[in-house]
Order: C-alpha cells, then sequence, then structure tokens
C-alpha cells in the first residue's frame, strides 16, 4: 500500500438514471478515503451535467481542481461516466484513477459489444438482438422475429445497470410494452433469451502488483415476490439474500474463476469487475461485466471481498495503489 497521504478526488453522481446509486457508493468510498488517512476532494455531477465541488461551480473550474489531486475515484455508473467519458477527461487533463480506460468502460457498458468481445474469446453468452428505438415497431418485429428468439425473453436497455428499465415477458407477448420501458433509459434495447441457471457473480480485482484474483463467489436469491433480480429485489425487497460463498463444487467454482478472468483480460478491464453469469447444466454463460459494481459496503463487490477477509477500506486502499502503480508502469515506457 502507499504510504503518502494522497488527495483523493470522488467523482459521484451523474446524468444517469443510477444517479442515485452513485450517490451511496461515493460515499461510501469517500469514508473508507479519510478512514485510511486520505484527504478527500468530493467532486458532483448533478442530474442536469453541472459539475461542482465545495467551493467551484462549472466544468472548467472542476478540472482545474481534479489537476491537482493525486489520483481520482470515479464511482459513476450507467452512461456519462462509467461509459469512458470521464475516463477520458481525466486521461486528457492527466490524472490517474481507479478502474478501466476509455475502451473498456465504453464496450462493457455497451451489452451488445461485450457479448461480441466474450463470444470471440470462447466464451458462452445469451442469444440476442439489438433494437433500436429508431426502427419502428414494423422493423423491430421483423428483427426479433428473424433472431429466431423462443421463450421468454429479458428486454434491456443495453447500456444501463441497477436492473432499471428491465423487462422479462414471453417471446411474442408484451415486447412493444417492455422495449417502450427499456427506452425510457436509452435510445436502444437488448433483447435476450432467457438463461435458466443459477445467478453468481464473481468479485475479480487487480493487485498493485499486476496479478488478477477472484473473490469466492456470490449466489443472489432475489426477493420470492419479483420475477427476476429486479431494481425492487436489488435495493429495497427485504426477501433478498446472497449466499457468500455460493455452494459450489470446486470445479464449478474454479470455471467460474477462469471465465472471469477471461473476461476481464479480453474487455482490456483494469482494477476491478464485477462478472455476472449464469451456472447452467450445459455450464457457465456471461450475463454482464460491470467495470463500477455498486460500491457500499452493502454491494455485492465489497461483500465479497469482506467474505474473503479483505475488509472495506483495504479494498479501497487496494483500488489506489493499483491505480498509482499502473500509472508509474505507463510513465517509464
Amino acid at each position: 500500500m502507499n504510504p503518502k497521504r494522497l488527495t483523493v478526488a470522488v467523482i459521484r453522481g451523474g446524468t444517469s438514471t443510477e444517479h442515485d446509486v452513485s450517490l451511496a457508493s461515493g460515499d461510501s468510498i469517500a469514508d473508507a478515503v479519510r478512514h485510511l488517512g486520505h484527504d478527500v476532494v468530493d467532486v458532483l455531477i448533478d442530474r442536469d451535467g453541472a459539475w461542482r465541488t465545495v467551493d467551484t461551480m462549472g466544468l472548467s473550474a472542476v478540472i482545474g481542481v481534479l489537476q491537482g489531486v493525486d489520483v481520482a475515484i470515479p464511482a459513476l455508473h450507467g452512461s456519462r461516466g462509467e461509459d469512458g467519458t470521464v475516463q477520458g477527461l481525466l486521461d486528457c487533463i492527466d490524472v490517474p484513477y481507479v478502474g478501466s480506460g476509455v475502451l473498456s468502460s465504453a464496450t462493457c457498458l455497451d451489452k451488445a459489444r461485450t457479448k461480441l468481445v466474450l463470444a470471440a474469446a470462447g466464451l458462452h453468452v445469451a442469444e440476442g438482438v439489438v433494437v433500436r428505438r429508431t426502427d419502428g415497431a414494423a422493423a423491430a418485429a421483423r428483427r426479433l422475429s428473424s433472431a429466431g428468439l423462443a421463450g421468454r425473453l429479458f428486454v434491456k436497455p443495453l447500456r444501463g445497470g441497477s436492473s432499471i428499465g428491465v423487462g422479462l415477458v414471453a417471446a411474442g407477448e408484451d415486447v412493444e410494452e417492455a422495449l417502450a420501458a427499456a427506452f425510457e433509459s436509452d435510445d436502444a434495447a437488448l433483447v435476450e433469451a432467457e438463461v435458466v441457471g443459477r445467478e453468481v457473480d464473481v468479485a475479480v480485482l487487480e493487485r498493485p502488483d499486476g496479478s488478477v484474483v477472484c473473490g469466492p463467489p456470490l449466489e443472489i436469491h432475489p426477493d420470492p415476490g419479483e420475477a427476476f433480480f429486479t431494481e425492487r429485489a436489488k435495493y429495497g425487497a427485504p426477501g433478498t439474500r446472497f449466499v457468500i460463498p455460493a455452494p459450489l463444487d470446486d470445479a464449478t467454482t474454479r470455471a467460474l474463476e477462469s471465465a472471469a478472468v477471461t473476461a476481464f483480460a479480453a474487455l482490456g478491464c483494469a482494477g476491478l469487475a464485477r462478472v455476472d453469469t449464469f451456472v447452467t447444466p450445459a455450464g457457465i454463460v456471461i450475463n454482464e461485466v460491470n467495470t463500477m459494481p455498486g460500491f457500499t459496503a452493502h454491494s455485492q463487490f465489497p461483500q465479497m471481498w469482506a467474505a474473503a477477509g479483505m475488509p472495506y477500506p483495504e479494498l479501497v486502499a487496494t483500488l489506489l495503489s493499483s491505480a498509482l502503480t499502473r500509472r508509474r508502469v505507463a510513465c517509464r515506457r
């Protein structure tokens, strides 16, 4: 760990539908940074996109503040934050930051492009098709028909998280309504065939020495009153349970870790990622890869590392150290 007292910018909020989730993640991270003895610069992006700190207003003024910090943590979820845009800004002003870079962040937030990269790496993904708002009802119906998707379908905003705007419908029924809900969050939607299996998440962490390790897998048991792991099941339903470690045999756990590390490398991730999977009788199916998963002490990613014996402040310290080490290595090239 870096013993130096650091000035750390924690960037939170944002214009996406996950604004409130980001505020919670950022608050928890900032508390941990202070606990580690570092100084925090709180950078807030309002819902309308305005940037501010305690003492400054406006993006140009905040950039000046950011140029004076040692490292930044973009605790942002969703579009214009987790999609490479803020990472690109930090690259341009030469500020090291926690997490994946521009290309990896952009790819992972786009669920369809993530699937293309994962499939090319030999990993299994659900069948799906992208439908765009501009397609119109007739064209969307033709696209879904030609894809030949059967059974129940998940309809998701193409770029988003926290299950906001996600619906589960029977093929051919209520798809238009589900698409309309997804289009409230994005101008494109991913329609996927339902994967029946155990929902298991894997936490991937890059250590300061560059090695990549996995925490104990977490199995999700959504509230019985929810049709799937909905937004309510994630943040409000009392019956949702996380089981850590997931009760899996050793071979399945090793296969999950191998798939998660392969996904992390193929997508060019850095620092951290949560790889969401389904464990099915036919094997492991990768669902999504989150480059900045929810990060309160009660969120899945920190819970997995807590179960591995790494408390929340130590996890944040590892991420800071890894980010600074990557910068030093890059500067020597």
